[in-house]
């Protein structure tokens, strides 16, 4: 399987400590941003997962007032987030310093979400920074992780699923990337047995269409805490009817 970008420019190249990062201009689908020789997101589609991975768990329940990112150093989730008027405060800690640089210099439209006062940002390690919060703290934990390898293996484990669910208050809940059914099942089937085992409210799979992301799908797990009841496939909260006309949703509807 392949799917091919026309690479017009490249607009920056560089090494973190964790990764090659860079950025090109392409001819069909905006700029793009590589980690690791890894498309991360385009212009053109990286509407579809942001809007999808923020908006399923923050629909779900009613008023949530505060959320934990990790990962999603681009700031896409952020944006996302910030649209929600209930929420009083953004957590986001992120390992990689150099690609919030670099998402907030090339892809303006999409770090946007760093300059809402609500939003604190971290640099550091999500395993560690989700072992340190106060139990039951957060409404809701995004983890926007790139693929099982390098710098986020952990997030893709059973003890990071267990500090996430103790962060979380009752009836809390998280949405995580969780890869492509058509490529990946053996993770999925793993990262599913793991969340059966912790998460005690509800356990769910669910994917969205992204052109650019290898087999063209990705999904996540949506999934809930003990305690008052969520329903994933019913939002109680629907951003779709209360969000202003000046940035509208793209993808994501209460359908």
């Amino acid at each position: 399987e392949a799917h091919s970008l026309k690479v017009e420019k490249i607009l920056f190249q560089g090494k973190s400590k964790y990764q090659d990062v860079m950025v090109f201009q392409s001819s069909t689908y905006g700029k793009v941003l590589i980690l690791d020789g890894v498309i991360q997101l385009t212009e053109r589609d990286e509407c579809a997962y942001q809007e999808m991975i923020s908006h399923l768990p923050l629909c779900s329940i009613p008023n949530p007032k505060k959320v934990l990112v990790i990962g999603g150093g681009d700031g896409g989730v952020l944006r996302e987030v910030a649209r929600h008027s209930s929420v009083e405060h953004i957590d986001i800690c992120e390992i990689d310093e150099m690609v919030v640089t670099v998402s907030k210099e090339f892809f303006p439209e999409v770090a946007v979400g760093y300059d809402d006062p609500r939003v604190n940002l971290h640099i550091g390690d999500g395993v560690a920074f989700l072992k340190a919060a106060t139990e039951g703290s957060y409404d809701a934990v995004i983890v926007d992780s790139s693929d099982p390898i390098g710098p986020a293996k952990e997030l893709f484990e059973k003890p990071f699923f267990e500090s996430v669910a103790k962060a979380l208050r009752p009836g809390g809940v998280v949405c995580t990337q969780a890869e492509s059914i058509w490529l990946h099942m053996h993770i999925i089937e793993d990262i599913v047995s793991n969340c059966r085992e912790i998460f005690k409210g509800s356990v769910n799979y669910a994917w969205t269409t992204v052109p650019t992301y290898p087999s063209g799908v990705i999904g996540f797990m949506v999934c809930s805490t003990e305690g008052p009841a969520v329903d994933f496939k019913n939002p109680v909260n629907p951003i779709d009817k209360m969000e202003d006309e000046k940035r509208p949703l793209k993808f994501y509807n209460a359908e």
